[in-house]
């Protein structure tokens, strides 16, 4: 199973944690992982390489984890973008929850 999880101060989302394979099918067959891993690198390279952010990311291969930190101090444009495209992946891994409750756990920690 691969557990997604929101961290958050307050309202504001300041990243997340994605941990484990979803076990859905065999590596290169699984729709699950792929549809995880392209909405983590989709919200990542929108955050780091279009908007230029600097969020802190860390991937380890050893136990197939990501994690995103968003910058303490951003713009109020910049915040909003990054709130709402946090938001919409929090909204999207719920709804792949939905449909695949056995593979995907999504979660928030403040």
């Amino acid at each position: 199973m691969t557990t997604i999880t929101f961290r958050s101060q307050g309202s504001r989302i300041t990243g997340f944690d994605v941990q484990g394979h979803s076990g859905y099918a065999e590596a290169g067959a699984d729709i699950v992982c792929a549809a995880i891993t392209s909405a983590v690198r989709l919200v990542e390279t929108t955050v780091n390489d279009v908007l230029g952010l600097a969020a802190s990311v860390k991937v380890r291969e050893s136990d197939a984890s990501i994690s995103l930190r968003l910058p303490g101090s951003l713009g109020q444009t910049a915040e909003s973008t990054c709130q709402a495209l946090l938001t919409g992946m929090m909204v999207y891994f719920a709804q792949l929850h939905d449909e695949y409750p056995e593979h995907i756990e999504v979660l928030e920690d403040e």
